[in-house]
């Protein structure tokens, strides 16, 4: 029986230690492949780009869609510095300038800082209690806060301490938006539309949704990132269905003026449902005329509409799909710079996708001519 043991002991050892080679050198193949994807160390950037001034990966910046207004990131070394006061100015000026579009544009970014460290906006408070810009900031920040506490993980990988400090922090950013809202300057849209993001965490029902959603749109009936927000809540993934955010999107492009930019939201629904690995849903007649919509669109709007370089990125994206090189490069070069829009900040490496398309229509636009 011992020799029996022995022999098998002298088979098995091996075959085992070998397995356990291959298997480290699998996993380490892995980990190497999985290092290697999306780094762009190796990138070299083409002629076409070069001639053309356009940057490559690591010159992307991934946090904005296009060059922040210096207005803006003055105001935000001031809050991390923990001065409160050009911030205070900055919102000041756009309920006199009734600016809904750029108060929003300004809210979220500030309001993330406030969310990491909110001193300043409680020497804000505490100098001007009531202030309507310090409100808003303070129920934004607080729905910041609470998404920031859940973290970016599936439920299933969430715990039950995350979920709670979650749906705390987002009912108390409920009673703040409310506050904001009733201390809000006339006509200002802005606290409803903070209040979509803790209506999608919290779960808000159809009709309470559409309840604010009147509320807003009353205020201000084609406010870009009061419909981008809401497009998210009637998503499937979210509130709502693949129907249901297609309607919403159509609604929102039909009869909309020129240069409103709402001829986005089509696009944006079909890439938020789009699960196929092809291209053929991208290429359709029906998706090539809304396109072909949001170009005239683009086209139209005042070139310093806050949310004009959001939009030329999804052209980029679209026209290089549909193989409309020539017109895909001139939203690349536009836009170059920047990647923090959809659909780059959906992916593992913005900047790497941005630079992997715009460089493929470049050589497709000059192979063609």
């Amino acid at each position: 029986m011992i020799i029996i043991w022995v022999v098998l002991a002298l088979v098995i050892l091996p075959l085992v230690a070998l397995g356990l080679y291959f298997l480290k050198a699998i996993v380490e193949g892995a980990v190497e492949g999985w290092r290697g994807a999306g780094d762009s160390t190796g990138y070299e950037l083409p002629a076409e780009a070069t001639a053309l001034g356009l940057l490559p990966p690591e010159r992307q910046n991934s946090k904005f869609a296009g060059p922040a207004p210096a207005e803006l990131t003055a105001a935000l070394a001031a809050a991390r510095s923990g001065d409160w006061q050009p911030v205070a100015a900055l919102f000041d000026a756009t309920a006199v300038e009734r600016d809904w579009e750029r108060r929003a544009l300004y809210l979220a970014p500030l309001a993330k800082v406030a969310a990491e460290d909110d001193a300043w906006l409680l020497a804000w408070e505490a100098a001007r209690p009531d202030d309507p810009g310090a409100v808003l900031m303070r129920a934004r920040s607080t729905v910041m806060l609470a998404w920031d506490i859940r973290g970016g993980k599936r439920a299933k990988y969430t715990t039950s301490e995350q979920f709670e400090g979650f749906h705390r922090m987002l009912a108390r950013s409920r009673e703040e938006h409310a506050r904001a809202a009733a201390v809000a300057p006339e006509g200002d849209p802005t606290p409803y539309c903070g209040e979509i993001w803790t209506a999608l965490g919290l779960g808000y029902p159809h009709a309470e949704m559409d309840r604010m959603w009147k509320e807003l749109t009353d205020r201000a009936p084609h406010h870009y990132e009061a419909h981008f927000s809401a497009l998210q809540y009637w998503c499937k993934k979210w509130r709502g269905s693949e129907e249901l955010a297609r309607q919403f999107a159509a609604r929102a492009a039909d009869g909309a003026p020129l240069g409103s930019l709402m001829t986005a939201f089509p696009l944006i629904a079909h890439f938020e449902h789009d699960e196929s690995d092809s291209t053929d849903a991208d290429r359709t007649p029906e998706m090539r005329a809304l396109v072909d919509a949001a170009l005239v669109d683009v086209a139209a709007a005042d070139p310093t509409h806050p949310r004009l370089a959001e939009v030329r990125h999804l052209l980029a994206y679209y026209l290089c799909l549909q193989d409309r090189d020539e017109a895909a490069v001139e939203q690349f070069r536009l836009v170059d710079g920047h990647v923090g829009a959809l659909p780059w900040r959906y992916r593992g490496d913005p900047a790497a996708e941005f630079c992997r398309m715009r460089d493929l229509s470049l050589a497709n636009a000059a192979a063609s001519r």
